[in-house]
C-alpha cells in the first residue's frame, strides 16, 4: 500500500493505494471516525460486488453501520436523489459525529460529499472510490456536487472527505470501456503538466489497462500525487487548479447534447464522462494548434496514443452520437463554471506537458475547432 497525503493544515487528509483495500477498510477508516459508526452509500452495481466485504470489515473493527443502495448512473446526480438521501440520512437519525462513505464511483462520490456537506450543516465523509475515473480525479480535492437541467456540477460544494481508499483490485471488474474512460482522465495529468509521465504512459499504458498491478498503483499515484499538490496550492480552483478541467470544457458540452449519460446505444451510455474527456482533451490541442501556441505533432501524439488503446477521440465516430449541432455545443460550453464575464476560460496546451489557462481565446477560432471536429468533412473529388 502506497500513502500520499492532501496537505491543507488541520484538514490534510490520506489517500491510501494498493491492493485488497475494501477487506482492510473497516480498521483504515477507524483512525479517522468521531464516532464508531458510519453511514454507506453505494449504487446497485457496486453494492452487488463490494458491500459485503465492506461491512464485514467494519464490524471487525467495531464500526457501527447502515447503508443505502441508489441506482446506478449519472441520473442519480440530480436534485431528486439527492433530497431521498438526505431523508434517508435524517430518518436514520444521523449525528455530526456519524461518518459518511461513499462507496462507488464518481456519482456517488461526488453526491454522498454533497450530502455530507450540506447535512447537519456538515459531516464527514471517506471517498472509497471504485472506478479508475474517480481514483485519480474525482474522489481527491473536495469537488462535490450534483447536475442540473442548466449543466454539470453547476451545483456543489468544496468539502474534502477524511480520508480515500483507492482499492486496485476493484479494477477487476471494470468494464473495458469504464477503465478507458477513466485511462482519459490519468493521461490528461501528463498532458498538463508531466511530459515524462505521459511517455511512460505510452510505453505502459496498455499493461495498466491489461491488469498489471504495479502499472496501475504507479499511474493512481502519480496522477493522485499531482492532483494532491494543485489542490494543496488552490483548493477551491482560484488559479492553477483549473488546468485539471483540461478537457472538461468541451467535454463536458459533448456530455449535456448527450443527456448526461441519459443517452443510451445499445443499451449503454452513448456517452462516458472520460470518453467525453478524451474528445475534449483533443479537440483542446487541436484548438491550440489552431492558434498556434502548439506543435501540430504533439496534437497528433496524444490523438495517437488515444486511438492506440481504443478511445475514441473523433465526436463523428461515437457510436449512437446525435447529429452534433456546433451552436447547441458552444452554447452548452457558455454554461462553463469557468465563465467569467461571458468568457470561457479554456484550458489550452503549447505542447504535451504545458497546459495553460487562456481567458482570451477568439469565439471564432473555437467555433471553427468545433465545427472540424463534428462536421462531416466532404470527400476529396
Amino acid at each position: 500500500m502506497r500513502t500520499l497525503t492532501v496537505s491543507l493544515a488541520d484538514r490534510s487528509y490520506p489517500i491510501h493505494i494498493g491492493v485488497g483495500l475494501v477487506e482492510r477498510a473497516g480498521a483504515l477508516i477507524a483512525p479517522v471516525l468521531k464516532r464508531p459508526r458510519v453511514f454507506i452509500v453505494t449504487d446497485e452495481t457496486v453494492g452487488g460486488l463490494y458491500l459485503e466485504s465492506l461491512l464485514k470489515s467494519l464490524d471487525t473493527a467495531g464500526i457501527r453501520h447502515d447503508h443505502v443502495v441508489l441506482p446506478a448512473g449519472e441520473g442519480t446526480k440530480s436534485f431528486a436523489q439527492l433530497e431521498a438521501l438526505l431523508e434517508t440520512l435524517l430518518a436514520a437519525r444521523v449525528e455530526r459525529s456519524t461518518t459518511l462513505v461513499a462507496l462507488g464511483g464518481g456519482v456517488i462520490g461526488d453526491l454522498t460529499g454533497f450530502a455530507a456537506a450540506i447535512l447537519l450543516r456538515g459531516v464527514d465523509f471517506v471517498q472509497i472510490p471504485t472506478t479508475l475515473l474517480s481514483q485519480v480525479d474525482s474522489s481527491v480535492g473536495g469537488k462535490t456536487g450534483i447536475n442540473t437541467r442548466h449543466g454539470k456540477n453547476l451545483v456543489g460544494a468544496f468539502h474534502q472527505p477524511r480520508l480515500v481508499l483507492a482499492d486496485t483490485t476493484v479494477l477487476d471488474s471494470l468494464p473495458r470501456r469504464q477503465l478507458l474512460a477513466g485511462y482519459a482522465e490519468v493521461v490528461k495529468y501528463g498532458v498538463i503538466d508531466d511530459p515524462a509521465f505521459f511517455g511512460w504512459l505510452e510505453k505502459h499504458g496498455p499493461e495498466l489497462l491489461d491488469g498489471d498491478a504495479k502499472a496501475r498503483i504507479h499511474a493512481i499515484s502519480t496522477a493522485c500525487e499531482a492532483k494532491a499538490r494543485v489542490v494543496a496550492e488552490d483548493e477551491r480552483e482560484s488559479g492553477c487548479r483549473a488546468l485539471l478541467n483540461l478537457g472538461h470544457t468541451f467535454g463536458h458540452a459533448f456530455e449535456a447534447e448527450t443527456g448526461y449519460g441519459a443517452s443510451l446505444h445499445n443499451g449503454e451510455a452513448t456517452l462516458l464522462h472520460g470518453e467525453a474527456v478524451a474528445m475534449g482533451m483533443v479537440l483542446a490541442l487541436d484548438l491550440s494548434v489552431m492558434i498556434g501556441v502548439c506543435p501540430p505533432e504533439d496534437a497528433a501524439r496524444l490523438r495517437a496514443h488515444m486511438e492506440a488503446v481504443g478511445l475514441i477521440v473523433d465526436p463523428r465516430q461515437l457510436p449512437g452520437a446525435p447529429d452534433w449541432d456546433v451552436e447547441r455545443l458552444l452554447e452548452h460550453m457558455g454554461h462553463d463554471k469557468k465563465v467569467l464575464d461571458g468568457r470561457v476560460t479554456y484550458v489550452l496546451a503549447r505542447g504535451i506537458g504545458q497546459a495553460y489557462l487562456c481567458r482570451d481565446t477568439d469565439p471564432g477560432r473555437v467555433r471553427a475547432a468545433m465545427t472540424e471536429a463534428v462536421t462531416e468533412r466532404t470527400p476529396a473529388p
